[in-house]
């Protein structure tokens, strides 16, 4: 459960309440995802909103980087690190708009993000989130 604040959270608590949600997501994620680095950021940048076609910083709520678990060869060299990003900002105005616990919308997102690391389709991450 997601303690009460009196003020948004700051990025220091959002960094805990990832890492409480990530102990909670199914094991048959998070044992393979145990490499991938999970960042929390305000928003996200000039280029990814760019690059996602973003209305708004608000529209993207995280975002994975990296190369997916489908799409790795054991031949290829790689210098950079498979990374989830959190976005603070769009997370709390979503939290603010629904009212739903913010735990399980950050457990959410990162389920999510995770299902991209290892090439799921949406459907395919309901279901797990679902039965978990």
């Amino acid at each position: 459960m997601t303690p009460r604040f009196t003020h948004p959270p700051s990025l220091a608590d959002f960094e805990d309440i990832a890492r409480v949600a990530f102990r909670t997501i199914p094991e048959e994620l998070s044992h393979h995802v145990r490499d991938v680095v999970i960042r929390v950021e305000e928003f996200p940048d000039r280029e990814t909103q760019r690059e996602m076609g973003l209305g708004s910083p608000f529209d993207l709520l995280g975002l994975y980087r990296g190369v997916s678990l489908d799409r790795q060869s054991v031949a290829d060299t790689r210098d950079d690190l498979d990374m989830i990003f959190l976005y603070r900002s769009p997370i709390l105005d979503y939290w603010c708009e629904t009212g739903e616990d913010l735990t399980h919308i950050v457990r959410h997102v990162l389920i999510h993000e995770i299902g991209h690391h290892f090439g799921f389709s949406d459907a395919d991450m309901q279901r797990i989130e679902e039965e978990s």
